[in-house]
């Protein structure tokens, strides 16, 4: 299939990009898709699902915690937490 030039382009500047950062990279086709650029994209959203869950939080939709591991959990408000087993409580 055909990709559009602006397309191209995008692609190679982040192939680029993740070699500018990692200049002893290497890999396959395959992982520079599953690796370098899937991790750009993380990146590039991070902030911005970080600004939305702040504003959740703000507007009482959800609620942030800190788990076991440290790391700040978010849920909707009133609902109770999962098992791990993932199974609905009761």
């Amino acid at each position: 299939m055909k990709r559009s030039k602006k397309e191209r382009l995008q692609i190679r500047q982040q192939i680029l990009a993740y070699l500018d950062d990692h200049p002893d990279a290497q890999d396959t086709l395959e992982g520079i898709v599953q690796w370098w650029l899937l991790e750009r994209e993380i990146q590039h959203w991070m902030g911005r699902v970080k600004d939305a869950l702040d504003e959740l939080v703000a507007e009482g939709l959800i609620s942030e915690y800190e788990g076991r591991d440290g790391q700040i959990h978010y849920r909707l408000i009133g609902k109770p937490l999962l098992p791990v087993s993932g199974k609905t409580p009761g």
